[in-house]
């Protein structure tokens, strides 16, 4: 079907077939744009030419380390230099990327780098403790181990190990890349979180990461030379793919490493930065500044936000700062980012306050390197689009994963009935917008009734005195689960649990008003994501 009746002739070659990469962008922006900023840590600055030679060099480097098309090279590093160099110069030796969370403990690390087989591990100093004792517990062939030191930070290298210096004088500035012949084949390796077991391995491929690329840009309205700030972790769904797509436009990467308001409004003010992206958490961070973090700015930031669904509350105070919000919606098993809240100009500019910010709030509809996202029932089928049925957020597209590494089983459950299914309830609304309510593993059902958590903590995020909020089911005797909220107050702040159960209940009905307040620190991931299974052992205790 769409085939000429003679296509004699009409054949894919070299001139008119080149698989699709995001290690084309770099190459490109070394040619076409060798002397514009293309890197920034601290005093660091680096230009397209140098980008490239570097990444050059670490490509090379890595072969002299015995590295071979196929393998898997890991890292242990936050966001700087060294890792956003790795995300090019990797593939370029024709190896896989394993970003690995750096937050995580010995035993899962090791885990990772059996499971992934890792040839190589680079890790930052202030993680190589970690390191070290990941690799004595590794069953298998041990990865060699090259240290990335950052002493203007406080890391010095400590002695024992090659430096990532070193690794790069093993490499020449002309080291030839290895580009893939099929774009299909394995580009990234990350990890899923592992709350319920072991993490699985998620294999991205060259295809899924350039459309991602091209249609970030799409949907961040994005023109050249755009200064962009690394706050999304690079081991978390490869930093959304951002890293990879900077150079199509000669955009500039502002590295960070530890994010703080301070840090945030410092690169803004003093870099230019006009685009990151983060988790509802650094969006609060924003709002709840000190007046000694905040620094002044002339120019509108642009900033995607995925996770849980921010409270509306917070989208509302944020706009008025200089940001402007755009809820997006992913998966690792996703590369990251696939729906965003397209604005509606016509339709939408002239709300204000609760009612804007809760459109803002939406996951909103499939970003253009997706086919279909949609809600379906447990028989697959279309759920109504009346904004209050729910479903199973489900969808098909380039940028979904190649499957699970080592798992065929997983890897068919994920992807039965021709979608990739989420796990995430949702409910679709006339005009096609979806809207999370829930995990599926977070739905409170007290006495038959579903509560959605989502839903409890927006109305308790409109309290003046709560930061953060986060709510789990707790057991109940008769009603089988009862809402319980884990408050975070902004500093200074006091109010007692009978006062927010009462401000809970004059927004929600009476079934779904927290019966528990528990006022503590929550935990969190290293991207920001409340760990609500934590909360869950507590709240059987309460």
């Amino acid at each position: 079907m769409g085939w000429l009746q003679d296509e004699t002739g009409l054949e894919r070659c070299a001139a008119n077939f080149v698989p699709l990469t995001p290690l084309s962008h770099l190459n490109r922006a070394a040619a076409v744009f060798p002397g514009t900023e293309a890197l920034v840590y601290g005093a660091d600055r680096w230009t397209y030419a140098e980008y490239h030679a570097d990444v050059s060099r670490f490509a090379g480097g890595l072969a002299a380390l015995g590295v071979a098309p196929g393998d898997v090279v890991a890292t242990l590093i936050p966001n700087l230099p060294a890792q956003a160099m790795a995300h090019f110069a990797v593939p370029a030796a024709g190896a896989v990327l394993n970003t690995i969370n750096t937050r995580l403990e010995t035993d899962t690390v090791s885990y990772i780098l059996d499971h992934g087989g890792a040839k190589v591990l680079l890790a930052d100093t202030q993680f190589i403790a970690l390191a070290e004792q990941a690799i004595d517990a590794v069953d298998g062939p041990a990865p060699v181990l090259v240290e990335v030191p950052d002493p203007a930070a406080g890391f010095p290298a400590t002695g024992r190990h090659m430096t990532f210096a070193d690794l790069l004088t093993k490499g020449a500035p002309d080291t030839p890349w290895i580009m893939p012949q099929d774009e299909w084949e394995s580009l990234a390796l990350n990890y899923t979180s592992g709350t319920t077991g072991r993490p699985k391995g998620v294999v991205y491929h060259h295809r899924g990461a350039y459309l991602m690329t091209m249609g970030t840009v799409v949907s961040w309205r994005m023109t050249l030379y755009p200064r962009f700030l690394a706050i999304v972790p690079l081991f978390h769904c490869n930093g959304w793919n951002h890293t990879w797509m900077m150079p199509m436009l000669a955009g500039c990467v502002v590295c960070c490493r530890d994010i703080t308001a301070k840090a945030i409004y410092d690169a803004i003010a003093d870099e230019g930065v006009q685009y990151f992206g983060g988790a509802p958490i650094v969006l609060n961070m924003i709002v709840n500044a000190t007046p000694d973090d905040r620094r002044s700015f002339d120019h509108r930031v642009e900033v995607f936000t995925a996770g849980a669904p921010p409270a509306a509350a917070t989208l509302g105070k944020i706009e008025k700062l200089g940001f402007n919000v755009t809820q997006v919606y992913g998966l690792t098993e996703t590369y990251g980012h696939v729906t965003e809240c397209v604005w509606n100009d016509d339709a939408w500019d002239a709300l204000q306050g609760e009612e804007r910010a809760a459109l803002k709030a939406r996951q909103g509809v499939a970003m253009p390197m997706m086919e279909h996202i949609t809600v379906v029932d447990d028989a697959m089928g279309q759920v109504p689009m009346d904004g209050t049925t729910q479903g199973e957020i489900v969808m098909r597209g380039n940028s979904v994963m190649k499957g699970y590494l080592k798992n065929p089983k997983a890897t068919e459950e994920a992807f039965r009935g021709g979608y990739f299914h989420s796990g995430d309830l949702a409910v679709q609304h006339p005009d096609g917008y979806i809207q999370i309510v829930d995990r599926a593993k977070d739905i409170i059902i007290s006495g038959g009734e579903n509560i959605s958590s989502v839903e409890v903590e927006g109305a308790l995020m409109h309290h003046p005195d709560v930061s953060l909020v986060a709510v789990v089911a707790k057991p109940d005797e008769k009603w089988g689960e009862v809402p319980c909220a884990f408050v975070e107050l902004k500093p200074g702040a006091t109010v007692r649990e009978d006062e927010l159960i009462a401000f809970a209940r004059s927004r929600l009905a009476g079934f779904k008003t927290p019966k528990r307040v528990v006022f503590q620190e929550l935990p969190k991931t290293s991207t920001g994501k409340i760990q609500k299974f934590a909360l869950r052992d507590v709240a059987r205790t309460v």
